[in-house]
C-alpha cells in the first residue's frame, strides 16, 4: 500500500500542538470525558479525514492491480475499474471536505498565552505623623 496523503498528519500535528499534548493522549482524555467537547469533535473530524485517506490509498491501489500492464482487461474488470475510480473521487471530497472545515476550525481556535502575573502594587508610603498642634 502507498503512504498515506499528509492531510490527517498535518492537521493531527496542529490539534496536539493546540491541546500541547500528543494525540495519543488526547485521544484517551476524550474517551474518558464528556462526548460534547470541542477536543472530541475534533479527533471525530479527524478520524473521519483518516478513514479518507486510507479509503483512497485502498481503491487506488486496487485500481493499480486492475490495470496491471500484464493483465488482460476484461468486461468484469472494467467494471471494477469505474467501480474504483467513482470510489476514489467520493474519497478525495470526502478528504477535501474534512480537511477544509478541520483545518478552518483549528484556524479559528488557538492558545490563550498565560497573562504575565501583576507585579505587586508598591506599598503605600506611610503618612506621615500629624504636626503637632501649635498653639498661639
Amino acid at each position: 500500500m502507498t503512504a498515506p496523503h499528509p492531510t490527517a498528519r498535518t492537521l493531527a500535528e496542529r490539534i496536539a500542538t493546540l491541546y500541547g499534548q500528543p494525540l495519543a493522549a488526547l485521544e484517551a482524555h476524550a474517551d474518558s470525558a464528556p462526548h460534547d467537547s470541542m477536543l472530541t469533535a475534533l479527533l471525530g473530524s479527524l478520524a473521519d479525514l483518516q478513514l479518507a485517506e486510507r479509503s483512497i490509498a485502498f481503491h487506488r491501489d486496487r485500481m493499480l492491480q486492475l490495470a496491471h500492464p500484464e493483465r488482460s482487461i476484461e468486461a468484469f474488470d472494467a467494471g471494477h475499474l469505474l467501480d474504483n475510480a467513482r470510489r476514489i473521487g467520493e474519497a478525495v471530497a470526502v478528504r477535501d471536505a474534512h480537511a477544509k472545515t478541520l483545518s478552518a476550525v483549528l484556524q479559528s481556535l488557538h492558545r490563550i498565552p498565560t497573562p504575565p502575573a501583576p507585579e505587586p502594587a508598591p506599598a503605600p508610603l506611610a503618612a506621615p505623623a500629624p504636626a503637632a498642634a501649635r498653639t498661639r
